[in-house]
């Protein structure tokens, strides 16, 4: 199939963009393969360190070449999405001991939960985590003893700081493994009435904590298709998932046939055989579309838009925001999977999920088929099916050609909309984005008198209040990565979503963001600068006319002494204590614009 020819434009142009980056990288990545098995360079000093707890495993590592992978892992056992891990390493070495090689915890992650921390102060620290996971990644792997990296993580900052990790250590080897989601409970959007009930004070706290309780149950991760599962699908669409591993629930013999293979696969990568397949090679331009194509024909995360430039940038490849919006202008969104559609991600994977979309969009020439991947060249791997043969062993079969439900997941050339539905705005309050796939039609343009706000607590006080009684933009700003690290203002959701059901005409613009599980309303995130900067949300007031325009693209006040106003300079010097925050100063002093992924190391 003839590739399109926007998303052929679109990848000439990242190469171009990134030629001289990329070609660093690349030099710097031979240089360290070239040097050889990592433990070949150890003292046997260094050697008997590394190897003194190994216990049945000191022989082979001290007196052979075979492999030993490096098991990075996100494991605590408060978050239900990474609580599987715990069992991982030991099936993990237990699968490389059969295959003669070794395999070695090397080091954890943290990983926190935006869950937990939405509207706490802790969020504060959520986006900064993931440059703490590619350095803590960084620690763990220095020691430089393996031959291959497994990476075992999940959630939404975690998956992103692991992949800064691995291509830094590009010239390794490396499979990234998920956990799995958990299985289905009280359904999303069940839940999201409760929520909107709740704000409404019509459900009370005990109704709530049900409601909540039979949604998120048991081991995995949550359900609706939020940035966790968007970086599965990522890990997936970019190759480094084993074929068919995102959507497998933990706890069930294909989970462990999936941990099994992996691991055989990583063993079988290594410069000490035949088939040498590092991070570096996977990781290049044209994954990093595929990538992008992925996020938007599924309606993904708008996190990974933050996300997906720093992870580039750590292959020496440059992407803008302008990619972004040009892959989402020929990529069609086939995928309805909540906050998007009523199914969850269990229920996607059931109607044929990644497989059959990477197939579909592969076959319409969305998707680049010249790419390598821990499953070899090409994505046909990545269109099976994964099962069990009769050894409880993991084996393939083809895909399914089409749809088994298509109020979930429909074909290229009949989608849910033609478009992804993520779209820049520019205007002469900055430069943002919109993910307007579950945003009504009639609610794509929103022109109304602003009310400001500087943190979201103080919007759901004025709706308690009783204060939003017309058609109204909310603009919440000190809210990007300088000013408090950028937490999401998920927490609004419920809040403005009841404005709409009253039949108000209501949009949020914020230099904050928004979480993948956001949906119906109209919201302008990541605006830039932000107004910690002195952007120009710092200049304006309540009264102020905004449109937010998403079928044009725009955003702006139609205040006449807009530009010549004084920014206000908020007080900001309550952000820097509390709940750990005092040590993250250095980091908002240095991290940069929202718009290249409000990076910290990159």
């Amino acid at each position: 199939m003839q590739m399109n020819e926007t998303i052929l434009r679109v990848t000439e142009r990242i190469i171009a963009r990134s030629r001289d980056s990329r070609q660093a990288y690349l030099e710097k990545m031979k240089r360290a393969a070239e040097d050889g098995p990592r433990r070949a360079h150890l003292s046997c000093g260094n050697q008997a360190h590394a190897y003194a707890a190994a216990g049945a495993d000191q022989d082979t590592l001290a007196q052979t070449q075979a492999p030993n992978i490096g098991i990075v892992t996100a494991y605590n056992d408060m978050l239900s999405a990474h609580q599987p891990f715990e069992g991982f390493p030991d099936q993990i070495r237990a699968a490389a001991r059969a295959r003669g090689a070794t395999a070695q915890v090397a080091g954890g992650v943290p990983a926190m939960c935006d869950g937990i921390t939405q509207g706490q102060t802790g969020m504060e620290l959520s986006l900064f985590s993931r440059d703490v996971i590619a350095l803590a990644s960084a620690v763990a792997l220095s020691h430089n003893t393996f031959d291959a990296a497994l990476y075992l993580g999940v959630c939404d900052k975690i998956v992103p700081g692991l992949v800064i990790a691995a291509a830094t250590f590009g010239y390794i080897p490396g499979v990234f493994m998920p956990a799995g989601p958990m299985t289905t409970g009280l359904p999303n959007d069940e839940k999201s009435k409760v929520r909107q009930k709740f704000a409404e004070g019509r459900a009370t706290r005990e109704e709530l904590m049900r409601a909540e309780m039979a949604s998120y149950h048991g081991p995995g991760t949550c359900t609706f298709y939020g940035t966790a599962n968007s970086n599965q699908m990522l890990m997936e669409f970019m190759g480094l998932h084993l074929p068919g591993a995102s959507f497998v629930n933990p706890g069930t013999p294909l989970r462990k046939a999936l941990t099994v293979a992996g691991t055989e696969t990583a063993l079988s990568m290594t410069a000490l055989g035949n088939s040498y397949r590092p991070v570096c090679d996977i990781l290049d331009e044209r994954a990093f579309v595929n990538g992008i194509v992925g996020l938007m024909a599924t309606g993904g995360s708008t996190n990974l838009v933050l996300h997906l430039p720093v992870m580039a940038r750590a292959a020496g490849i440059q992407l803008a925001l302008e990619d972004f919006e040009d892959i989402s202008s020929v990529t069609p969104l086939m995928a309805r999977v909540y906050p998007n559609g009523l199914a969850d991600v269990n229920h996607f994977h059931a109607a044929g999920g990644l497989g059959y979309m990477i197939g579909q969009l592969r076959d319409a020439g969305l998707l680049h088929d010249d790419v390598q991947t821990v499953a070899g060249h090409g994505l046909d791997a990545y269109t099976k099916q994964a099962q069990l043969d009769e050894d409880g062993r993991l084996s393939y079969v083809d895909g399914p050609e089409e749809t088994h439900n298509d109020r979930i997941v429909r074909p290229v050339a009949d989608p849910f909309q033609a478009t992804g539905g993520l779209r820049q705005l520019s205007g002469n309050l900055g430069t943002g984005l919109i993910k307007a796939s579950a945003v009504a039609e009639d609610h794509m343009i929103v022109e109304a008198p602003a009310r400001v706000f500087t943190d979201q607590q103080a919007v759901k006080d004025a709706f308690k209040a009783g204060e939003f009684t017309q058609d109204t933009v909310v603009v919440v700003r000190f809210q990007g990565p300088q000013a408090n690290g950028m937490p999401e203002l998920h927490g609004l959701t419920p809040t403005l979503s009841v404005l709409l059901d009253r039949g108000l005409r209501v949009a949020l613009v914020t230099d904050g963001r928004m979480s993948g599980a956001s949906g119906k309303v109209p919201a302008a995130i990541h605006v830039s600068p932000e107004a910690a900067s002195g952007g120009p949300l710092a200049r304006l007031r309540d009264g102020d006319m905004i449109r937010l325009d998403a079928q044009n693209c725009t955003l702006e006040t139609l205040a006449e002494d807009f530009e010549t106003r004084t920014p206000v300079a908020a007080d900001l010097s309550g952000n820097g204590t509390g709940v750990g925050r005092e040590l993250f100063e250095v980091f908002r002093n240095s991290v940069g614009p929202a718009i290249t992924g409000a990076g910290v190391i990159l």
